[in-house]
């Protein structure tokens, strides 16, 4: 559906984006990462076309192509109810069908059907989440983009605004879910990218990124009493490959031959001879959250140099 080659944009003269190559089919979810400031945003405004590009390409499959986005902070009209909001949006849409039937179609789909008659002013976020969302679907876009869906929403907005985007997706809507919650993203998604300083270092089906970063088994995370670095002793083990260090402990997978009980054994004896005493220890299996944190911290070498300006190495 979209393929993105050598995107460029800059700000004041900051590369924002250096070389950003992307590529989304139909019915994808793409969940796309990246820590503030690595051009997420910028990205997705160049795709609707709010702001010009300074150079690459952009090119959809088929003309004419419908896009939908809920931007992180929709700005909503207070003063108008549910019905009136999305009716209004249904107008500058020029939707060609029933907009009265559409709109009660997408409030139905965002769960917003029994709050439709109260005034926007006394929403909650979760709720103004759900109204931008049946906003950026009113026209049954060929492709949905939402950035940060459920950033700042409690638990129980949350878990209500993932359930609309995962029955988005089973019915094959084409979207591309920008969000810093990554188990989010391995929920929903079925290809991912992380950006970092402009570029796109990993791209890929999801599965085929955790097979392919995660070494295919498992490994052990050891939380403990104080945050690891790099320099950990358990990072210096001969029998360790790679080391991942996350918030929630220190993940560390064995190198090719030696078996899960020999790291064990290893980690054990490290612990004791060092006089660490860990919260735990647990067999467990590289997740999307851990692979974001490992290129993030240089710990996990990813396949595009970034001093190439996102050449393949």
């Amino acid at each position: 559906m979209l393929r993105i080659t050598g995107l460029k944009k800059s700000y004041n003269n900051f590369p924002v984006l250096k070389h950003l190559n992307m590529s989304i089919d139909k019915g994808d979810v793409y969940g796309l990462m990246g820590t503030n400031g690595c051009g997420k945003t910028t990205t997705m405004n160049i795709i609707c076309n709010i702001i010009p590009k300074d150079g690459g390409d952009i090119a959809f499959e088929e003309d004419n192509v419908k896009i939908g986005y809920l931007p992180e902070m929709p700005e909503l009209y207070g003063y108008m109810n549910g019905f009136e909001y999305l009716e209004f949006i249904g107008a500058c849409c020029e939707y060609t069908g029933s907009i009265k039937d559409r709109t009660a179609e997408v409030l139905q789909i965002t769960g917003m059907a029994d709050s439709a008659s109260r005034f926007i002013k006394g929403y909650s976020r979760g709720m103004n989440q759900r109204i931008g969302i049946a906003a950026a679907i009113y026209s049954n876009p060929d492709l949905l983009i939402l950035d940060e869906p459920t950033s700042a929403l409690d638990p129980q907005g949350r878990a209500e605004v993932m359930e609309i985007i995962v029955k988005l997706a089973a019915s094959g809507s084409t979207i591309i879910l920008c969000t810093h919650i990554l188990p989010d993203v391995e929920r929903v998604a079925n290809k991912i990218g992380i950006l970092r300083n402009g570029v796109m270092v990993i791209e890929g089906k999801l599965s085929e990124v955790l097979r392919s970063y995660g070494g295919g088994y498992a490994g052990i995370r050891v939380r403990l009493r104080y945050a690891p670095t790099p320099d950990d002793p358990l990072c210096g083990l001969d029998v360790v490959e790679r080391s991942v260090i996350g918030y929630d402990g220190l993940i560390l997978y064995a190198k090719p031959g030696v078996s899960e009980l020999a790291l064990y054994n290893n980690v054990v004896i490290t612990l004791a001879n060092n006089n660490i005493l860990p919260e735990s220890i647990e067999f467990t299996r590289m997740t999307l959250e851990q692979i974001y944190l490992g290129v993030n911290n240089d710990m996990i070498k990813p396949a595009i140099d970034i001093s190439l300006g996102g050449e393949a190495i």
